[in-house]
């Protein structure tokens, strides 16, 4: 087992715990380490590294595994590209997400949607579990081209509300209502969630490797990697749902209350909810579900069943 999986199944056991430490894994100062600077972390949690069924105390042993937390890949053992790391998610996605949530010309949805999905499907290829394996074809090759498939799916799907309202010239203050501020936070939240079991399917189509207590892998799971893709979809789909509803939300009771008196700082204000919300809500998504999945022995198929007299089985969840 990975270093990496084994620091979330000592440290990560409660969703607070799991919340602090994204909280530190997703500080974006992490995006300047260098390539060096990660291995040298990274050798130096492999010389002290213990069983890790205790918390760390060593201040410089813990800085180490959040670098490497944001950093290396728990499967591959190789440095994420910078721009999907998860201390990147957020600089990335929150313009991306502003500008989408603006738009109010169908074409423009499409565009910037489909630029939205674009990273955050590639962010899902990258970091997802990379453990299935099949002789047949390129995994990679038919990710990206399910991806592709999904992404552009799914940017017709938002920009579908606006076509149809300016097609028909829908302007009763209802309609508004609903296609403007109601709809995108489900239809966001609902394509993202499509997006992450389309480019993470050959997870469940194949399996994904599962091992026991002491990190030994007993085989490959089908059940795993479903479980571990629908918990990531679902994470995905709150984070995303939730930071295009609640600033919507919060804008109209502030509206409302005259909170911002001034037109033309409804704007900057806006842009503030948005990043306070996505900010928020990022590590509260992310620790949803343990990072070491863990799958009971009644769960898993009588193949790998057959070799083990384990209970309990751990596999990488991805992000």
């Amino acid at each position: 087992m990975d270093a990496n999986l084994r620091f979330w199944r000592a440290e990560g056991q409660s969703f607070f715990q799991r919340f602090l430490l994204w909280a530190d894994v997703l500080d974006p100062l992490l995006l300047l380490k260098s390539s060096n600077e990660i291995k040298r972390n990274r050798l130096l949690i492999q010389v002290n590294e213990k069983t890790l069924s205790e918390p760390i105390q060593n201040n410089q042993t813990k800085q180490a595994f959040l670098l490497s937390l944001s950093s290396v890949h728990p499967d591959t053992d190789k440095i994420i590209p910078v721009l999907f790391r998860p201390p990147a998610f957020m600089p990335i996605t929150l313009p991306l997400v502003i500008v989408s949530s603006v738009q109010r010309q169908a074409k423009h949805s499409f565009f910037w949607q489909f630029v939205f999905h674009t990273y955050t499907s590639a962010f899902t290829l990258v970091n997802g579990n990379r453990t299935p394996k099949c002789n047949e074809y390129s995994l990679q090759q038919k990710q990206i081209l399910l991806g592709l498939g999904a992404v552009s799916y799914s940017a017709c799907i938002g920009a579908l509300p606006l076509a149809f309202v300016n097609r028909y010239v829908l302007k009763s203050s209802l309609m508004q209502l609903v296609v403007r501020k109601l709809l995108p936070a489900p239809l966001l939240g609902l394509t993202n969630a499509f997006t992450v079991a389309m480019v993470r399917s050959p997870e469940f189509e194949n399996g994904i490797e599962v091992m026991d207590r002491t990190g030994k892998v007993v085989g490959v799971s089908k059940k795993a990697g479903e479980k571990a893709v629908r918990e990531t979809a679902v994470s995905r789909a709150v984070l995303f749902g939730t930071t295009f509803l609640l600033p919507e939300v919060l804008m109209y009771f502030m509206q409302r209350a005259r909170f911002v008196k001034n037109p033309r700082a409804l704007g900057p204000v806006r842009m503030f909810v948005i990043m306070s919300v996505l900010a928020g809500m990022l590590p509260v998504s992310f620790s949803m579900f343990p990072q070491c999945g863990e799958i009971k022995r009644a769960e898993l198929e009588p193949e790998i069943l057959s070799s083990t007299e384990e209970t309990e089985f751990f596999y990488n969840r991805g992000i």
